[in-house]
């Protein structure tokens, strides 16, 4: 029994690393993806994190019907690592919005995190099924109700899924290398050959119709930054990439409230082996959004950043 709740444990631990880089790639992008209203997130600033979070407070108060308004704060509060308080405001706002399938996945998200000791509780798993009711293509729904198969221990039947979605994630989507970590961890984890498959999987083009949601999404190289860098030699290649997250870098001195940015530039970093930057973007990120602390280190804690054990100095 001890040996159970041990592995038990463990996978947790290892599908939370998981769907903590895969949430943090999605972001806000996957509710105005599937929302009805177009009104976008407030943003987290850099300083002040309790005011910003009474500024979105108060704007519940004063639309109180508004999905957006909690929406927001479900945001917030989910940033801040308040996870029960993420789930409250998210329900608020699924009650208002109940066409939208993002919400529901970003409910579902919040209720897991609110989790103490079920990786999958019922209510969760009930969200997913209601944000895939609504949009099969979900992809924040699709990713978790492959986790709830593997916890189940139908981890084929997990990994045959999150293929599925590797299928349809589009070129240069943010989460496709987090995605397939996942598949590489939990094959690993139970014996499952994945390499052939993984490395016989490519994503799929860009639509032309997905441009503009991919541009709202987290910032990355566009369509024709891909399909250029596609027909350079490697090391030419390899140039191109590193101005790319030159250039992140960049934009990120211009707007360090920016979360999400600051994990894509983590990420991008490591995975140019540049360890000592990577973890001078999070000291960076830290110091500008105190309020997301707790995700920027869990994001540098399972990238490998130095410094994102939650060790001072990181």
């Amino acid at each position: 029994m001890s040996e159970t709740k041990g592995m038990s444990t463990t996978n947790r631990a290892i599908l939370i690393a998981a769907f903590l880089l895969l949430a943090g790639a999605i972001g806000y992008a996957i509710w105005r993806d599937s929302a009805n209203n177009a009104a976008a997130p407030t943003p987290m600033a850099a300083a002040s994190p309790d005011a910003q979070l009474a500024a979105i407070e108060e704007r519940t108060r004063r639309e109180p019907q508004s999905a957006d308004a909690w929406m927001a704060l479900g945001a917030a509060r989910f940033d801040l690592g308040d996870y029960p308080g993420a789930a409250a405001a998210y329900e608020k706002s699924v009650a208002i919005a109940p066409e939208s399938a993002g919400l529901w996945s970003a409910l579902g998200e919040a209720r897991v995190m609110a989790s103490p000791r079920d990786p999958m509780p019922a209510a969760a798993a009930e969200a997913f099924d209601k944000a895939i009711a609504l949009n099969p293509k979900d992809p924040r729904a699709r990713y978790f109700m492959a986790v709830k198969k593997d916890i189940a221990g139908d981890h084929k039947g997990a990994i045959d899924e999150w293929f599925a979605l590797l299928a349809d994630t589009p070129q240069g989507a943010p989460w496709e290398a987090d995605l397939r970590r996942t598949i590489e961890q939990v094959g690993a984890i139970n014996k499952i050959d994945v390499a052939p498959r993984l490395a016989a999987t490519q994503p799929r083009a860009l639509k032309a119709d997905e441009m503009p949601v991919a541009a709202r999404a987290i910032p990355g190289p566009s369509r024709a930054d891909m399909e250029a860098a596609s027909q350079l030699p490697k090391g030419q290649q390899d140039a191109m990439i590193a101005g790319m997250v030159d250039g992140l870098e960049a934009k990120l001195k211009a707007n360090p409230a920016d979360v999400d940015r600051w994990i894509m530039l983590m990420r991008s970093r490591m995975t140019l082996g540049e360890t000592a930057k990577a973890a001078q973007a999070l000291k960076d990120a830290l110091a500008a959004n105190p309020g997301a602390a707790q995700r920027l280190k869990a994001q540098a804690q399972m990238l490998g950043v130095p410094g994102g054990n939650g060790s001072k100095g990181g």
